[in-house]
């Protein structure tokens, strides 16, 4: 295999996150309870036998920085290669902030032209999947490509989601289409491209392009020998929130489709000292993840519980995703929602009330299903019900939810 340089792009708003992106970025979202969603495509690249990394922030980099460190967690912590993290920052010409996918790359050419690589690895940040590389990157050596794009298959009713290739039979690329409302194919750029380093040089040095997909792809299909390498193991883009719910919850099938306990394809990540989960004589659980730190007094099913969520004697949860340190108060309920990482749900309150599905006004095409949402470092007080499809803005505190009760399809906190 060639010398490697792999890039993780994980500097972009994810305005579709909703209140989970507020103050963080996508690839630092913490996912199946322990995980962030970043530390799949690192496992990957150490599992792969790629060493060399750089990882490319902007938006909301703190977690992110503090997650990864020096790259212990993943073996790279090293003095020659290892994980380095690339942030913008501004020029003496005014400039540093970056535009997009390209235009990030771009913005790090020096420190590209330093790597001993052949070959140059863009991977997208958040994305959660298992897969070796080293495959694609032996078909990209054997086709003698330019550029490959990794690829998966997607329903034909969600490739308006995705940029969509269209190749032949031997997976020659005839064309890409970023986003499209409808295409003859049904193949997803997975946001993995392999270029070889010469020519990812030479094509950045010569455009202005500021995004792959929207920009540099199509211009260069049919330009240059670019391929395509077809990913047939789990991939999600959990850039939703209701695909980010789903990917979750599917890990509670009595089979997952994602496996995260497979001894060959550890999944590394950055663990907090926490004791082990603990399960009160009184309490109930089925079907859950439980995570190190979590205590259970009340009732919890079909649920995923991060490290240090404490849930009091009478509360219930139920189809929840609740994110570190959240605090369940006694007699709480709650019910489809996703609660971020240290909020306090106070006695008797009720999250995910009701029947009454109204998609919120605010943002119908982003919470239609009945799920609610709750920002981090929120309180909500004794007694406070909340109804579904709601969103709560982070750092919402109590006295904010006036009344004690707020409607479905409602926002509370943020901009008002």
């Amino acid at each position: 295999m060639l010398r490697t340089l792999a890039l993780i792009m994980a500097g972009g708003e994810s305005p579709a996150l909703s209140v989970l992106s507020a103050e963080r970025n996508e690839a630092a979202t913490p996912f199946a309870g322990k995980f962030r969603i970043i530390d799949f495509t690192l496992s990957n690249c150490v599992n792969s036998g790629i060493y060399n990394v750089g990882v490319l922030t902007q938006y909301q980099p703190r977690e992110i920085h503090e997650h990864i460190g020096v790259g212990k967690p993943w073996d790279l912590d090293r003095s020659s290669g290892g994980v380095r993290i690339l942030h913008p920052s501004p020029t003496k010409e005014g400039g540093g902030w970056q535009k997009g996918t390209a235009d990030a790359v771009r913005y790090n050419m020096a420190y590209i032209e330093e790597q001993q690589s052949e070959l140059v690895l863009v991977l997208a940040g958040d994305h959660v999947y298992k897969m070796n590389y080293r495959p694609l990157l032996e078909w990209h050596e054997e086709h003698e490509a330019d550029l490959t794009i990794g690829v998966h298959s997607v329903s034909p009713h969600e490739t308006h989601r995705y940029g969509i290739v269209v190749a032949d039979a031997d997976g020659r690329v005839g064309r890409f289409e970023e986003k499209p409302r409808r295409s003859s194919s049904s193949l997803a750029s997975m946001g993995i491209y392999v270029f070889r380093k010469s020519f990812l040089m030479d094509v950045l040095a010569g455009s202005q392009d500021a995004d792959f997909g929207r920009e540099l792809l199509p211009r260069l299909v049919g330009r240059s020998k670019v391929w395509s390498y077809h990913f047939q193991g789990y991939w999600a883009d959990v850039g939703t929130v209701q695909a980010y719910y789903e990917a979750n919850m599917g890990l509670l099938a009595e089979t997952p489709a994602l496996d995260l306990y497979d001894p060959e394809w550890v999944i590394h990540t950055r663990s907090q000292e926490r004791p082990a989960a603990e399960i009160g004589s009184e309490a109930r659980v089925d079907n859950n993840l439980l995570c190190d730190g979590s205590r259970v007094y009340g009732s919890v099913t079909r649920s995923i519980l991060s490290p240090g969520v404490y849930i009091s004697a009478g509360a219930v949860v139920r189809d929840s995703i609740l994110l570190p340190n959240v605090t369940v108060g006694p007699g709480a309920v709650i019910d489809r929602c996703i609660v971020d990482q240290d909020v306090e749900v106070g006695q008797d309150a009720v999250l995910g009330d009701g029947e009454d599905n109204t998609p919120n006004m605010e943002s119908p095409q982003l919470l239609n299903t009945g799920l609610t949402l709750i920002g981090a470092h929120t309180q909500l007080g004794d007694n406070t019900r909340v109804g579904r499809n709601v969103i709560v803005h982070p750092r919402t505190a109590a006295n904010a939810f006036k009344g004690s009760e707020v409607a479905s399809g409602t926002t509370v906190g943020g901009r008002q």
